[in-house]
């Protein structure tokens, strides 16, 4: 039988959310289900995540009505009550990870598209702060539509790149690229002045070619794929893109 778990959620920037919201979509696919929690959800929530730099998370964590609650703490300075503690950038997979020691049985493999491989190490005593990115795995995501920023800043938390700069425009793009090393770039076809597979060509090359490109266009079509490879591009996805597919391209990166 499938159980649901309520999560009280105070604090995170809108980006943290969208991301946080993803990975609870993911485990509707599981045995164990996280769920935001609300004051009209049927039962009280189980765990609180807290943002520590919010004055409402201190206040939740001193509260004498969460005492029972089990506390996943994000920041600096986290209360003696604290059951683990995560840094930022945040690894949305590791917290959920660190959820299912608490309510999901042993057995259970969520892997949330994140190969065998790369497991969560483990980090000690539940205060250590996780082991985050590994070094230079930052990402460049290029598109003038902020829903899929957000969208591709979710996706690669899950692949943990949680480190990555936004342009709207590919004048952005470059000049984000001049002083950052990016280990993959995900790029609108369509981003303004980006001047089609010759912007992709610049991804490539310059003091800080990028290894892998990832492009969405509208008409993915077979001449484009060939175009595309022919440009350097990593990988072609039509718009949108199938979240496996996307997922398994990040997980190869």
């Amino acid at each position: 039988m499938s159980r649901r778990v309520f999560i009280k959620v105070v604090g995170f920037s809108d980006v943290e959310r969208h991301a946080l919201n993803t990975v609870f979509r993911l485990s509707e696919e599981r045995d164990t289900a996280y769920t935001l929690w609300a004051p009209e959800a049927p039962t009280k929530p189980e765990l609180a995540l807290l943002d520590g730099l919010t004055y409402e998370a201190r206040l939740e964590a001193e509260s004498p009505a969460n005492r029972k609650l089990s506390i996943v703490w994000v920041g600096d300075d986290a209360p003696a009550n604290t059951w683990r503690v995560f840094q930022r950038p945040i690894v949305w997979t590791e917290v959920v990870q660190a959820m299912d020691q608490l309510f999901a049985p042993a057995d259970l493999d969520f892997d949330l598209e994140i190969g065998g491989s790369d497991e969560a190490p483990d980090n000690g005593p539940d205060t250590q702060p996780s082991q985050l990115e590994e070094p230079g795995k930052r990402a460049l995501i290029a598109s003038p539509d902020l829903n899929d920023r957000l969208y591709y800043r979710a996706k690669l938390a899950l692949a943990r790149m949680p480190i990555a700069d936004e342009a709207e425009t590919a004048a952005q793009a470059l000049e984000l690229l001049r002083s950052n090393a990016y280990q993959v770039a995900l790029v609108d076809f369509a981003l303004p002045g980006g001047a089609g597979w010759a912007f992709v060509r610049q991804l490539k090359a310059g003091d800080h070619p990028v290894p892998h490109v990832i492009v969405t266009m509208a008409d993915a079509s077979l001449p484009e794929r060939f175009r595309a490879k022919l440009a350097g591009a990593t990988a072609l996805f039509p718009k949108p893109p199938d979240p496996e597919k996307l997922g398994e391209a990040l997980d190869r990166v």
